[in-house]
């Protein structure tokens, strides 16, 4: 390729490809979404060492559009727990959610309190940067914004999970206040909230599975 420097690529070398895969889908498939948080501390470190995992997503043209808010601020994750509480009881109860899809969401148990926010030893609120900035103010395209920051977020929650860590992707819609009380400028925009820490020694979780390989796969060849 024309005008980029070039190094050897250093693959990984992996003496039984098969085993790590199986260990990698065991680990995966033991991961829940976590809605019951300890109150125990979580290393800063970790949190630091999950976002820079997930900095090594792809991202179109390499631009790299994300920004990971870290907040352990007790006040702030205060206000930002009334915030959402705010704009999600407006979804189940004032009517943003219509039937069908609270029908999807009950057997999940969910609901417009969110008190985990002021748990939580940590949030990491994830941003989209819809387009960047030079250092001389200008505007600067960014490329497959929503695809890059989506598998970003997908690595970081793998990274948390493998640290044994425990969280969830929260979504509370609309989500514009988050760059309001984080004081985000106005190329950035909320993509998830992620409250991270340990669960609590009784944590439940729903009892789910998962779509079965032969339902996620197809292949697909060519017919003569």
């Amino acid at each position: 390729m024309s005008g980029s420097s070039r190094i050897p690529y250093a693959s990984l070398q992996v003496d039984d490809p098969a085993a790590v895969g199986e260990s990698i889908l065991a680990e995966h498939d033991a991961r829940r979404s976590v809605r019951e948080f300890s109150d125990r501390p979580v290393p800063r470190r970790l949190v630091e060492l999950a976002v820079a995992a997930a900095s090594t997503a792809p991202s179109g043209a390499h631009r790299q559009p994300w920004t990971f808010v870290l907040v352990g601020d007790p006040e702030l994750k205060r206000r930002i727990r009334e915030a959402v509480e705010v704009e999600e009881r407006e979804n189940y109860l004032g009517g943003r959610m219509n039937e069908e899809w609270q029908d999807a969401l009950r057997p999940l148990g969910t609901d417009w309190h969110k008190p985990f926010l002021e748990i939580v030893p940590w949030i990491v609120v994830v941003f989209e940067q819809r387009y960047g900035i030079g250092d001389d103010g200008e505007r600067i395209h960014n490329y497959y914004v929503k695809e890059s920051v989506g598998i970003a977020t997908g690595m970081l929650l793998s990274a948390l999970h493998r640290m044994g860590l425990a969280c969830l992707t929260h979504t509370p819609s609309p989500m514009r206040f988050l760059a309001d009380l984080l004081g985000r400028p106005e190329n950035e925009r909320p993509f998830a909230l992620i409250p991270i820490g340990y669960p609590t020694d009784d944590c439940q979780v729903p009892d789910i599975s998962r779509k079965p390989l032969h339902q996620v796969l197809v292949e697909v060849t060519c017919e003569d």
